[in-house]
């Protein structure tokens, strides 16, 4: 996978097309000689962050003869993707090119078919558009990057970085891998599996009858609320129930219900000192134990995991100077 080229259109973002060209267009003979050959493709004309003119003699027919493609991401995500790009896109897939995206680049990557009837990511804020219109790919709008093998997508901005670490892992080794994100500043690893720091559950509209009984809900989420307790209160069937439940917040009562509480966790071990036993007494979970099985496999971390992260970034926001030389130096 040593030829990694970037399918650039007029107007795609900077920071989606900067991160692929710090990891793979900067050569690293130390690291891995030959390292990789970067080469950016767009058709004439095309600006980059409606700054930057993208003066290159590749066009995006050129995708096809690289042995990974990137799509950094989509101008906008309102109109399809260009057909010329989508068609490159394809035509290097067919060709046996590792296909990837960032962030919104997977409208692309779903244009061309490339995606349908396997599972795929994009950023949380668009996962429920790239579902809605290409109903033949699997979104999971939770995680950082998905690898399906010859098709990769990720998450929005950073995640890219993540993404980009995941490849070079892969074709290189961890030592590799882990030295570059040394020289770049960034955390060496993070699984693709972990979720995305979303700031809080989609709120549901509160222009529907269950609006009441959702603001009990999450005022009681210390104690134990069953399906039946709900549909009690809303003076209906636990059926019926149901019914609404899903069509008002797009899940099931027990699925909403264990979202509230990990969301209500993850406030409490961002902003508190409890414990793990009593923020899972907090949140209706019973045991500390509980809590870190639900935690893990929702969010993709540990809550000790979690909480670390979080009070380690607050701790460098608060005291910069203490971080200053955490990591050594390294040419970019």
């Amino acid at each position: 996978m040593t030829s990694v080229a970037l399918a650039v259109t007029d107007g795609i973002p900077l920071f989606e097309l900067g991160v692929p060209c710090a990891v793979f267009g900067v050569d690293r003979p130390d690291l891995v000689d030959p390292w990789y050959d970067l080469v950016v493709c767009a058709p004439p004309g095309a600006r980059v962050g409606g700054w930057f003119r993208a003066e290159t003699p590749h066009g995006l027919d050129e995708l096809a003869a690289a042995d990974t493609v990137i799509v950094p991401a989509c101008h906008d995500i309102v109109d399809n993707p260009p057909a010329d790009l989508v068609d490159a896109v394809r035509a290097a897939h067919l060709a046996g090119a590792r296909v990837a995206s960032i962030c919104t680049g997977a409208f692309v990557l779903a244009a061309a078919g490339l995606l349908d009837g396997r599972r795929a990511t994009t950023h949380w804020m668009h996962a429920a558009l790239l579902a809605q219109r290409y109903p033949k790919v699997e979104v999971d709008p939770g995680v950082l990057y998905i690898d399906d093998g010859s098709v990769l997508t990720s998450a929005g901005k950073a995640a890219g970085i993540d993404l980009c670490l995941h490849m070079v892992r892969t074709d290189h080794g961890t030592a590799v891998a882990n030295a570059l994100a040394r020289r770049l500043v960034v955390a060496p690893h993070r699984a693709g599996g972990q979720a995305q720091f979303i700031a809080s559950p989609m709120p549901p509209a509160h222009d529907h009858g269950l609006a009441e009984l959702l603001a009990w809900a999450v005022a009681h989420l210390d104690q134990p609320i069953t399906v039946s307790d709900l549909a009690d209160r809303a003076h209906m069937s636990t059926r019926n129930l149901s019914r609404q439940f899903t069509a008002a917040t797009g899940a099931t009562p027990l699925r909403w219900l264990l979202t509230q509480r990990i969301h209500h966790a993850r406030q409490l071990l961002e902003n508190t000192e409890e414990s793990i036993d009593q923020i899972a007494g907090r949140v209706g979970m019973g045991s500390a134990a509980t809590l870190r099985r639900h935690f893990n496999r929702t969010v993709g971390v540990p809550p000790d995991a979690y909480r670390r992260t979080f009070r380690d970034a607050r701790h460098r926001d608060e005291h910069p100077a203490d971080h200053i030389f955490d990591q050594p130096i390294g040419v970019g």
